[in-house]
């Protein structure tokens, strides 16, 4: 299985400007999912995809020719940017199987966890997958921030949504957690390459621009999203604040290491 990993990376964020190059344990945030991609067997070759001439230029210093791809402002999304990638990259004659739209504002993002998504499609029935992981907290059941994710048993996505789901009648929703499972959506995605660029070409629908979602855009049309479990809670980094939880993660993590 042949796979492309596409980060897309924009300077121009409403609440963290400048975010792909803010310093994170003395690198800039861009780097770490740069770096699992490349570290992940079966990926052969990871692109950045930005708007941004600072971006680009840091990531082509750093990486190297190819690491980095200039596209357009006027996308709606990063699985647009994604698209861009792919169509620019099959007209100088690469293919893949596969194509991971790694979010690159989440520095502790897994090998394991690409790999997972990358194994979804050896059935030939697959054509996008996500992940998932377990809540723990009523605080981030709650809130809107945590995009909560259902599923049948054979493990396909039925709904995404902000608010918590499933509703539970009759119970507080601060017991919730003790009534059943819960699971947030982990934002990456991978796609058969026809599908992506038939995704990117749809108009966006009601319930995506309900939820601000994109993957309901795609339930909605009727697409199939195979979901597995990941042990891993990634940290997404979407304000100063976040940068400052996930400094203090990486400390954690390399006091671990060091014992």
């Amino acid at each position: 299985m042949k796979a492309l990993a596409v980060i897309p990376a924009r300077y121009a964020s409403t609440r963290f400007p400048g975010k792909p190059l803010a310093l994170l344990g003395g690198r800039p945030i861009i780097d770490y999912a740069y770096a699992a991609a490349r570290a992940t067997e079966g990926i052969e070759r990871a692109v950045v995809a930005t708007d941004d001439e600072r971006i680009f230029a840091h990531v082509d210093q750093v990486f190297g020719k190819g690491s980095v791809m200039m596209t357009s402002s006027e996308h709606r999304s990063g699985t647009d940017r994604c698209g861009e990638v792919v169509r620019r990259l099959a007209a100088e004659g690469e293919s893949y199987d596969v194509v991971v739209n790694l979010q690159g504002d989440e520095p502790f993002v897994e090998s394991a966890q690409l790999q997972m998504l990358i194994g979804c499609f050896a059935d030939a029935s697959v054509s996008i997958a996500t992940l998932k992981t377990r809540i723990a907290s009523a605080a981030e059941l709650l809130s809107p921030n945590n995009v909560k994710v259902v599923c049948t048993t054979a493990g396909k996505a039925l709904y995404f949504s902000r608010q918590a789901i499933p509703y539970r009648r009759d119970v507080d929703p601060g017991q919730w957690l003790e009534e059943g499972e819960y699971f947030k959506h982990v934002g990456i995605y991978a796609f058969r390459p026809q599908v992506l660029a038939e995704v990117c070409a749809m108009q966006q629908s009601r319930l995506e621009l309900s939820e601000k979602l994109e993957q309901l855009r795609w339930l909605e049309a009727g697409y199939s999203i195979a979901v597995r479990e990941t042990p891993t809670a990634n940290i997404g980094i979407d304000t100063p604040a976040d940068l400052e939880a996930a400094e203090r993660v990486l400390e954690n993590n390399e006091r671990k290491t060091q014992k």
